[in-house]
């Protein structure tokens, strides 16, 4: 059954699940874990490829979609956020990148046709997550060579492609490009995006990062200008994610809300990290600081990044139950 995203978002609020790296810790899993019997004999470590449990550990990758959507979860996202070439070369596992991909979609779209089944009126939609890579475009890696990219844009392009390619054969609903620190980054995948026919029937999302106090992305661009930047696609969702919490988070998405034409999302992460990089944000804090912005009609979609659990989103879940979506803005 196809679904109409965009009559959903005019309706209600909808959530989007929360980390996946923060679950997939809770299972203490070993190098063998990632292995596998698939890749017992692979020639370097594959420990923290957390893309790959979708082909050796897919029980454990179901079983944490099934939990968040318990947790009221109307989106959840594939696991696939360094599922491109690029990002795999760390593993020398590239070659998977299409079983990595089409197996991540088709595990969540499983679970979430078994939601869906138990109660048609609450649809749970698949996002094909697209990250950002490990590299940027805009910016040199050699503090020395300020002229030196790590990768080109077509490499992206590229690897965006083969991505995406293998999420639509593995049925998802909806694709995500997130986390973007890098603009040129982002219109890589874009580009890609455009440039295959079978997208333009499926929704897409953008989710941008700010990574400071500046209230800029890594490559330098205001809330407003990435808004811009990014106008030329179609995108159904415009939005923000990880690096801040929902508090820190409040003055750029108000930007966002009154600049942007279409659906605004938003997915914190579940606090600032502590010293040890952990995130100790409880559910109950989290929801209490996006009710500011829910119940001020900013936002079409809300879920959580790092440090966020499914008892995060069920703090969403029943958050945004009391309130009314933000409507689209007139803008002249």
């Amino acid at each position: 059954m196809k679904v109409d995203f965009q009559k959903l978002l005019g309706e209600r609020i909808l959530v989007l699940d929360g980390a996946m790296g923060t679950s997939i810790q809770q299972y203490n899993l070993t190098e063998q874990d990632y292995r596998g019997e698939q890749l017992r004999d692979h020639h370097c470590d594959l420990f923290g490829n957390n893309d790959l449990l979708s082909v050796t550990k897919p029980d454990i990758i179901a079983e944490i979609h099934r939990r968040f959507l318990e947790s009221g979860a109307d989106i959840i996202e594939t696991n696939t956020f360094n599922g491109t070439s690029i990002s795999q070369a760390d593993y020398q596992t590239g070659h998977l990148v299409e079983e990595i991909n089409i197996s991540a979609a088709k595990i969540a779209k499983k679970v979430a046709a078994e939601f869906t089944a138990i109660d048609p009126s609450k649809p749970r939609l698949v996002a094909g997550s697209l990250g950002p890579t490990n590299r940027t475009a805009s910016i040199s890696p050699d503090v020395n060579n300020p002229g030196f990219r790590g990768v080109s844009f077509d490499e992206l392009v590229a690897a965006y492609r083969e991505q995406a390619l293998a999420l639509i054969a593995g049925g998802v609903d909806l694709l995500l490009v997130e986390t973007i620190f890098d603009t040129l980054n982002a219109k890589a995948a874009l580009f890609a995006l455009q440039s295959i026919p079978e997208c333009g029937e499926i929704p897409l999302m953008v989710s941008a990062t700010i990574t400071d106090a500046s209230g800029r992305t890594l490559s330098g661009q205001t809330t407003e200008a990435f808004i811009i930047s990014v106008s030329h696609a179609p995108i159904t969702s415009i939005g923000l994610n990880c690096a801040l919490g929902a508090a820190q988070l409040r003055p750029y998405l108000q930007v966002l809300s009154e600049k942007a034409s279409c659906f605004v999302s938003v997915h914190p992460n579940a606090g600032l990290p502590n010293e040890f990089g952990g995130y100790d944000q409880s559910p109950e804090e989290m929801a209490a600081q996006m009710e500011e912005f829910i119940k001020d009609g900013l936002v079409n979609i809300v879920g959580g990044c790092c440090g966020t659990t499914p008892e995060h989103i069920k703090k969403l879940s029943d958050l945004v139950e009391r309130y009314s979506p933000r409507n689209l803005p007139q803008l002249v």
